[in-house]
């Protein structure tokens, strides 16, 4: 059952951050009606910063 729990909130957690890449290009291409190419750029900077942080604390 702990294992339930856990996938279910990996996936809740995982959703999240598809929002969030999905709202951040669609906020930009409504504004400015082109695709920034660097938001995956951005995305990736900070997922390799929470990585090492999080690597560092444990």
């Amino acid at each position: 059952m702990d294992t339930f729990i856990q996938q279910i909130i990996n996936g809740l957690v995982l959703g999240s951050v598809y929002a969030l890449v999905a709202l951040g290009y669609t906020m930009v291409y409504g504004i400015i009606n082109l695709i920034n190419f660097a938001h995956g750029e951005v995305l990736m900077v900070g997922a390799l910063t929470s990585w090492t942080v999080v690597s560092v604390l444990a």
